[in-house]
């Protein structure tokens, strides 16, 4: 708004000109015209009043008592005016009820002034005078004595400048930066849906800040109600700044916990943001999707293609929120149980009860866990993921375990993100660290993460890789092992890591099946799928630890068939000693295509196969892309036994824990059914045939003890001994903090009857350090 004092110019003979008085202009310092809506109750109005909303820019609270609102239509110069009483908070609104039309539409909030002035959708003239007294000007009202703020819209003929857009029954004219005041309608006004905020709405704290504020724009959901609309006067103080933008919050949160009160700032580029500026920030606000628009990531709000101008500087960064006893509780097992479908359309939010929307309620916000442990160890990329003081079912040795229905909302994953380094290298479950860890909570490849904003330091839980009691005389051990894409062309030292491991923790088991063999030449993507180079390398490598002579079995693929890192055509087979009484019962070798059959060969065997070793159904379309079955038969103190090696597909394109579908899709659940009814059916073929027959089903079955496709197995009659362990026992692999079984041994009904011992030793999964990423497991079985 201008003031100006009208001045005279005196000029007297022989006398220089002085200026007794000059025109002044200045902006309103406080309370301006932030809303005009002059369509309510007509047709298709979304508000059934019209209505004027005021708001305070100042830094005080301003008495509006004896003020008053006034309207003349646009080329008129009768005013009508409408009376002001209270006061107006600094960033506060104020709001003027008016006119009613005939067509309906929803009530205003709780007005702070009632008239009855019925003004124009489309053309106006509007003014806040600082009396009750009615203008009588036609023109040139904005600098008429008392006018506080001034707004021409539509065809009006006078303004501050330039008329701001016409209005409509639809949408209202509105003051885009509600904190500045540059006098000029047209650039500051634009048309927009109506808002009306009274007293009450918004503003008004101690913050003083204008809407939107970011809780506005963040909502209680995952996709902001604004989004694609432009925002402009956005306040917070800035609390990170990263390489593509920064973080800034809102010092003064409200009372509900489901609307963030932080908000990311996208300026793809490092910037000039300073941590501790008070920041107004202008721009578009966009939701981005990490892995692009197909992935099912959840996205995370910002401002985009921002203009920041800094308001103050020095500001304290708000005090961060607590995850744990003494602040927000996590959901301890539910992820979200509301939507059965995309939750960003789902209509539900329970910040409370749901572990995906308690997290999204914290997005960009300043966080804190105050005891973080570690349930995963630390990976390449700087993540270690952690829970708080809250916990259900732990591991013995410090992680946390998977159940059905039950992954473990409470975990989070610390990352250095924003603090390059700030994540301590070489952690372990079970560890911990000096002090809190404090950052931004972000999201991004399927997970919410705490992006740290001040460095840890690990203290060691003292963790120690596991060893497994000798095999007692009489029995035959049989383990499983998967050795991550094994090829020749790795270090020396993963080797002898995996024999140290086979010799020393698995205590030199009388059968190995291996999986994740690649051939010779590796991840080569040649025509070479032999392997007799890495299976001789790590036989050589275990006589070198001290270990027996080992002997091997395997099938060579189809080049390219069996899924897993290209070129490398990993497969399956079979490590046995040769020093125990155990062999491997002659007979034809199979071939990559031709499937094993089961025969009755009477005697006291009873039950033999066509090939051995031999391929199961590999022709079936359940193994396409996929590692085949092997099956062998092996002969140990005059007692035939069936081994069965596996691996199969992997979880890989099934939604993440924490993506938009809920519940997630597990698509690969299929393909694992399908290969647990082959398998299944060759069991149930050699039972036919033996019913005592011994049976071991083992290897990396990629799916959980109370899965679908191994209770094919089970119901196959075979006993899964993962199932027989403790919850607190149950994993052999950990992935993003959640300890989990992937790998597998099953032993048929004659085997399950006897005394037997079973272990799974933590030597890999657990450790920042590891020769594979699985943990081995070992049975050891009194035979015959």
């Amino acid at each position: 708004m201008r003031y100006r004092i009208a001045g005279a110019l005196a000029v007297g003979l022989g006398l220089a000109a002085v200026a007794v008085a000059s025109p002044v202009q200045a902006a309103s310092p406080n309370i301006v015209l932030s809303e005009v809506y002059g369509g309510g109750g007509n047709t298709g109005a979304p508000y059934a009043n019209d209505f004027v909303e005021l708001y305070n820019r100042g830094t005080s609270a301003v008495s509006v008592a004896g003020w008053s609102v006034q309207y003349a239509s646009a080329s008129g110069t009768t005013w009508l005016t409408t009376a002001l009483t209270g006061s107006v908070a600094p960033g506060g609104y104020y709001l003027v009820k008016l006119a009613a039309g005939t067509s309906g539409g929803a009530a205003l909030p709780t007005p702070d002034a009632t008239g009855t002035t019925n003004m124009s959708a489309t053309s106006g003239k509007v003014a806040l005078v600082t009396s009750t007294s009615a203008l009588t000007c036609g023109s040139n009202c904005a600098t008429a004595t008392g006018v506080r703020d001034f707004l021409g819209y539509g065809s009006a003929n006078d303004s501050e400048t330039s008329p701001a857009p016409a209005g409509s029954n639809t949408v209202s004219v509105n003051r885009t930066n509600p904190a500045a005041d540059a006098d000029n309608n047209a650039t500051e006004f634009a048309t927009a849906a109506p808002s009306p905020k009274n007293t009450t709405s918004g503003g008004g704290d101690t913050c003083g800040y204008p809407s939107p504020r970011i809780r506005d724009i963040q909502g209680a959901a995952h996709i902001s109600p604004k989004n694609g609309q432009a925002v402009s006067g956005v306040r917070g103080v800035v609390t990170a700044v990263g390489s593509k933008g920064f973080w800034f919050q809102d010092p003064c949160p409200d009372a509900n916990p489901a609307t963030s009160e932080g908000l990311y700032v996208f300026t793809n580029a490092a910037g000039s943001a300073v941590v501790g500026q008070d920041v107004a920030v202008d721009g578009t606000v966009s939701e981005y999707r990490s892995g692009g628009a197909s992935s099912t990531n959840l996205t995370v709000t910002e401002i985009a293609t921002p203009t920041v101008s800094v308001v103050a500087s020095g500001k304290p960064v708000p005090a961060a929120t607590v995850i744990g006893s003494g602040g927000r509780v996590p959901p301890a097992t539910v992820i979200d149980d509301d939507a059965n479908g995309d939750v960003e359309t789902s209509g539900t939010f329970d910040a409370t009860t749901d572990g995906i929307d308690f997290y999204e309620s914290m997005e960009g916000m300043r966080v804190q866990v105050t005891a973080p442990k570690a349930v995963g160890p630390s990976n390449s990329n700087g993540e270690i993921p952690v829970i708080g003081d809250t916990g259900t079912v732990r591991t013995n040795r410090g992680g946390i375990m998977i159940r059905s229905g039950d992954f473990n909302p409470e975990r989070v994953i610390l990352d250095d993100y924003i603090l390059a380094g700030s994540t301590p290298t070489g952690v372990n479950v079970g560890d911990t660290f000096t002090g809190p860890a404090v950052g931004i909570m972000d999201y991004s490849a399927g997970n919410y993460k705490l992006d740290l904003t001040g460095a840890l330091t690990r203290v060691s839980g003292g963790l120690t890789p596991e060893t497994t009691a000798a095999t007692p005389a009489g029995q035959l051990s049989v383990a499983t092992f998967n050795v991550q894409n094994l090829a020749p062309s790795d270090p020396q030292s993963k080797y002898d890591g995996l024999a140290n491991v086979i010799v020393n923790n698995l205590a030199k088991p009388g059968i190995l099946v291996v999986e994740e063999v690649q051939d010779n030449d590796g991840a080569t993507n040649s025509a070479v799928v032999d392997a007799s180079q890495t299976w001789a390398k790590l036989i050589a490598a275990i006589s070198t630890a001290g270990g027996p002579t080992y002997d091997y079995r395997s099938i060579n693929p189809v080049d390219d068939q069996d899924g897993g890192q290209p070129g490398g055509n990993i497969r399956v087979g079979f490590l046995f000693r040769t020093d125990i009484g155990l062999s491997f019962v002659p007979g034809t070798a199979g071939d990559s295509t031709t499937a094993v059959g089961v025969v009755n060969v009477g005697g006291a065997d009873k039950v033999g196969l066509t090939l051995n070793p031999g391929r199961v159904d590999p022709g079936n379309a359940a193994w396409a892309a996929t590692r085949k079955p092997l099956v062998g038969e092996f002969r140990y103190a005059g007692a035939p036994l069936f081994v069965i090696a596996n691996h199969w597909s992997s979880k890989g394109g099934d939604d993440p824990l924490f993506g938009r579908n809920q519940p997630p899709v597990h698509s690969s659940e299929v393909k694992r059914g399908q290969q647990g009814d082959v398998v299944a059916a060759f069991v149930s073929q050699i039972l036919a045939v033996d019913s005592q027959a011994r049976i071991v089903v083992a290897g990396d079955l990629n799916d959980f003890e109370f899965s679908v496709a191994v209770g094919k197995l089970i119901t196959a009659g075979m006993t899964d001994l993962p199932s027989t362990l403790p919850d607190a026992e149950r994993y052999s692999y950990v992935y993003e903090g959640n300890s989990q079984f992937l790998d597998h041994i099953l032993v048929s009904p004659y085997l399950a009857a006897k005394s037997y011992g079973y272990d799974v030793v933590h030597v890999n999964s657990e450790f920042a350090v590891q020769v594979s990423d699985h943990d081995p497991q070992i049975v050891r079985l009194p035979l015959p």
